[in-house]
């Protein structure tokens, strides 16, 4: 089977490490496949082809900021994205993130209603259902189940200056994401996959897949990592992003550290330059990252992970440190339940600060660690085996479907 992925990233940050493990999962299994891609490094080889210049992201970016009109530019690197999948003749293709100032979904899915080819549609965010944003829990709307009209989220991403055009945005995507053929959507949480069935796209056949980790990495590790920091008295309150801010629950994290005292160090690895240079000096904060094994021992090391977002459908970060003896706290936020895997680890209510203190406080006092056997189930490669059974399951009945004709 030739399978073909398309994704704004590959290899980096979250969607771009999940395609790189279903297709290294696809070759093992004697498949071939190919990535065409919008930004990031240029990977250079023949399984992976970056369909989008600098200079088209920066003006498909700023254009939309005062137009809003996300993913409706890029009209070259569509027609190169149309080619090199012409030129694959893929008998599968498995869509991911298209925003991302990179293609034009309009064209690309006028070409795929046309070409007929099948379809899997697996939707990261909220986007692609909406006339703006990419989520919207935080505020609580639902405009996106009928047809958006104003929207509060305008300042973020996909940022816009002006006064949006949300309405249109929505009647476009409904006409070009419905009525495609052998089309079937999967979603990282039953969560999002809700989402999906009270939107437009509620008429696709929709599959939970859940995010998995890598288990050779994520365990419990030595290091020597207290004593690198100065730790080795402390209780040691972790948390992780690749992008702090407001709806990452950065300021929750800060005032969690001014109600638990000197015996608590709170550690926030992810902080941009300049959020290092404004952070408190009772925090710990840390650049990202892409030590893998660093922070596979930063999550072992720690006493709990907290994790305050506001917004998430799957966040692989509550898995890791579960995979790696560290109980989680996290809000009660889209899909963020259903990664607690152990019942050491704790769900409260969304900017619940004194119940995220009390849960600190008690998962220390009673050394709560978890339970390695129970994080086997998060394996990636157990986890994106569903893919390939999905795939497999397509391909025997469009066989089936011409045999019949």
């Amino acid at each position: 089977m030739k399978v073909l992925f398309v994704n704004l990233v590959y290899g980096v940050g979250s969607t771009g490490k999940i395609i790189a493990d279903i297709m290294d999962l696809l070759r093992n299994h004697g498949h071939k496949v190919k990535v065409l891609y919008g930004s990031g490094p240029n990977i250079n080889n023949d399984d992976a082809i970056k369909i989008s210049t600098k200079p088209e992201y920066y003006f498909h970016n700023a254009l939309s900021r005062f137009t809003d009109h996300t993913g409706l530019y890029s009209a070259a690197a569509t027609r190169r994205l149309i080619r090199e999948v012409q030129a694959f003749a893929p008998d599968l293709i498995h869509l991911h993130t298209l925003h991302g100032y990179y293609v034009n979904y309009e064209k690309l899915f006028h070409y795929l209603k046309r070409a007929d080819i099948p379809i899997v549609w697996t939707q990261h965010d909220c986007w692609s259902f909406t006339g703006h944003c990419t989520h919207y829990s935080q505020i609580g709307c639902t405009q996106w189940k009928t047809l958006c009209k104003d929207c509060r989220l305008l300042h973020q991403y996909p940022q816009c200056y002006l006064h949006g055009d949300v309405r249109h945005n929505y009647l476009r995507k409904k006409e070009a994401f419905t009525g495609v053929k052998n089309l079937i959507i999967t979603t990282p949480s039953q969560w999002l996959a809700n989402q999906v069935s009270q939107s437009f796209l509620q008429n696709y056949p929709t599959l939970v897949v859940p995010n998995g980790i890598d288990r050779n990495v994520f365990h419990k590790r030595p290091s020597q990592l207290k004593s690198k920091y100065h730790l080795l008295n402390k209780n040691i309150v972790l948390g992780v992003a690749n992008v702090w801010n407001t709806h990452k629950g950065l300021q929750d994290l800060l005032s969690l550290s001014n109600r638990l005292g000197a015996a608590y160090q709170v550690v926030l690895i992810g902080l941009s330059e300049k959020q290092l240079s404004k952070i408190p000096s009772n925090i710990l904060g840390l650049q990202r990252t892409t030590d893998q094994t660093e922070l596979a021992q930063w999550y072992t090391i720690a006493d709990v992970f907290v994790n305050p977002t506001y917004e998430d459908t799957f966040p692989t970060v509550n898995l890791e440190a579960q995979a790696c003896g560290t109980p989680v706290i996290v809000y009660q936020t889209g899909g963020c339940p259903e990664t607690l895997v152990t019942n050491d680890s704790v769900l409260i209510p969304q900017g619940d600060l004194t119940a995220m203190e009390r849960a600190v406080r008690r998962i220390v006092m009673d050394n709560v660690r978890v339970d390695s056997n129970i994080t086997e189930c998060l394996d990636k490669d157990r986890a994106y085996a569903k893919y390939i059974q999905l795939y497999q399951q397509i391909s025997e009945s469009i066989q089936a479907e011409h045999t019949a004709h």
